[in-house]
């Protein structure tokens, strides 16, 4: 345990304990006699997904650099380790390695990527709620090996599993009460210990399918923290670093090793974890920063690859605590020579891949940003290629289901595209999660309902050009337990196709199954009828770009604010 002043406190006693016994002061020689503390490095990152290209676009860069790639990230992790003893270094990350990747790796139900950052020497990872993506027995598989149970051995040769341990403290097996993986690890170094507690955030269920964590329950994570914190002290580990998949977000002034203003659920969760607990290496926001909380070294290196975080301790060999604490954010450059291995994976895959993912598939008239527009003061407005998105969802379902409006999440809008040709590729890696379409009833009271749960998830739904509503910044924001009582929504200014809608008329409307589930805390959206599955979106999305090339940027003109259009 690491506690600011503690140290000197602690020679305060000591120098009282040898007067009071009457013992001879301790002479210069005798001091430097005593035992050195031992010096551990970790090496973290968090939020991989999956990203063994560089990425493009403002995603391929932080601090001012081009960033990211795994034959780049495995040289700097390598290099890392010479300048520190290899032997005390430790590489560590905090979930989100898989899922929503790009198609090199997703194609291959990202067994590319588990391979890579093991051959990177990656020791302990946290899950994060992509893990979960494809349910608890895939995420079993990735950690154990063994071929796909419906694609078999994709590319051809077994699939041996991952050469690290996944850490899985909060999320339990539901009939048995059981962890549904190892909830942390013991890792000596030089004779002490230092304990690793994985967890993924709390709210998984609620950004996941439901079929990703059916038959799971997840638990708070500062509770279940300190509940294996005081089972790994029992152990006799005094050293103990959680690797949480739950973040925060710094202010926009801040760089990659500043924590100015920080806020998120990692403030309130790491302010509730023991003094014992010494270190967090946090993720999902793909935020950079470097924090002291309470005492605790909170850590996060961005997303994507881009970061390595470097977090150096000195451990006391008699007593196992943790004396200091200090860590730096490293930028993954690419002007360092590029590891042969990872790139002879690379090839590998890309050549299984073969020519799927280069074939054309439609063409840009420009940049399409998935970037959201001001709304209050905050990005909670429209996106340019959200609102694509949703006008292909449409175009897919209006005249086999009678669709009138399209919604989608922010969330599964995972990229830009690039003006010119759109690639396979390149359309996967926007629409990653193959989601199916689902078209539903709804009544024009729900559908408001819908729009004003907006405001208490915190998340805009993307609407098609069919959709138009004014909001009112003045408006009333409902709760989680009635969204509906919320007013921010103008009455009477929601409009299907130029229609007015009637709070009484039923409508069909078409969202994802993630959607129709209540995901991202839609639960309105459950309360649709007659629901029909569809094509899966990517799907949609790719016959839209061939269908209506060359596409454009759509107007940002379907929801406004009472500042544009003034009550009547």
């Amino acid at each position: 345990m690491f506690i600011p002043g503690m140290r000197r406190a602690a020679v305060g006693l000591t120098a009282l304990a040898v007067a009071a016994l009457g013992a001879v002061a301790t002479s210069p020689e005798q001091a430097d006699a005593r035992p050195k503390p031992v010096d551990v490095t970790l090496l973290a990152l968090n939020d991989f997904h999956g990203n063994l290209e560089p990425p493009t676009g403002s995603s391929g860069t932080i601090a001012g650099q081009p960033a990211g790639g795994v034959e780049f990230l495995a040289t700097h992790l390598a290099e890392l380790r010479a300048a520190a003893k290899k032997k005390n270094t430790i590489t560590v990350a905090a979930g989100d390695l898989i899922g929503a990747s790009p198609l090199l790796s997703a194609a291959f139900h990202d067994e590319p990527t588990i391979e890579a950052l093991s051959m990177a020497g990656l020791d302990y990872a946290s899950v994060g709620n992509h893990e979960f993506d494809e349910g608890a027995a895939e995420l079993l598989r990735i950690q154990n090996g063994g071929c796909h149970p419906v694609d078999g051995c994709v590319d051809g040769t077994p699939y041996r599993g991952a050469g690290f341990q996944y850490l899985s403290a909060n999320a339990f097996k539901t009939a048995t009460g059981k962890p549904l993986m190892a909830p942390y690890a013991i890792h000596k170094v030089q004779g002490v210990k230092v304990g690793f507690i994985g967890m993924t955030l709390e709210g998984t269920p609620q950004i996941v399918s439901q079929q990703g964590v059916a038959g799971l329950s997840f638990a708070d994570e500062a509770d279940t923290a300190n509940r294996y914190a005081r089972e790994l002290r029992r152990k006799g580990v005094q050293a103990i670093v959680v690797l949480l998949h739950e973040g925060g977000t710094q202010a926009a002034t801040g760089g990659i090793n500043d924590c100015v203003g920080m806020t998120g659920p990692i403030v309130d969760i790491t302010n509730r974890m023991d003094p014992s607990i010494d270190v967090v290496v946090s993720g999902h926001t793909h935020q950079a920063y470097n924090c002291d909380i309470n005492g605790k070294l909170v850590t996060s290196a961005s997303s994507f690859g881009r970061l390595v975080t470097d977090i150096d301790l000195k451990i006391d060999r008699r007593s196992g605590d943790v004396l200091s604490a200090a860590a730096n954010n490293v930028v993954v450059t690419r002007d360092v020579a590029k590891d042969p291995r990872q790139t002879a994976l690379i090839n590998r895959y890309k050549t299984v891949l073969g020519p799927v993912a280069g074939r054309q598939v439609g063409v840009t008239s420009q940049a399409i940003t998935r970037s959201q527009e001001t709304l209050f003061g905050t990005s909670l407005g429209e996106s340019p290629l959200g609102n694509l998105i949703a006008d292909a969802q449409l175009a897919a379902t209006d005249n086999e289901q009678n669709a009138v409006a399209a919604l989608m999440n922010p969330g599964g809008v995972r990229a830009d595209l690039d003006a010119g040709p759109v690639t396979y590729e390149e359309a996967f890696t926007v629409q990653p999660f193959a989601n199916n379409l689902v078209t539903l009833d709804l009544t024009g009271a729900q559908l408001y309902c819908v729009l004003e749960q907006q405001f208490v998830t915190g998340r805009t739904l993307y609407p098609s050009a069919t959709v138009g509503y004014v909001v009112d910044p003045n408006g009333t924001t409902g709760t989680v337990a009635d969204p509906c009582a919320g007013t921010r929504v103008v009455r009477g200014s929601l409009t299907l196709g130029g229609t007015a809608v009637d709070t009484a008329a039923t409508y069909r409307v078409t969202v994802n199954n993630f959607l129709a589930g209540g995901g991202d805390g839609f639960s309105a959206l459950t309360g649709g009828t007659n629901l029909v599955t569809g094509q899966i979106d990517l799907d949609a999305f790719v016959d839209y770009l061939t269908a209506q090339s060359p596409v454009s940027a759509p107007t940002l003109d379907r929801i406004r604010t009472t500042a544009e259009v003034p009550a009547a």
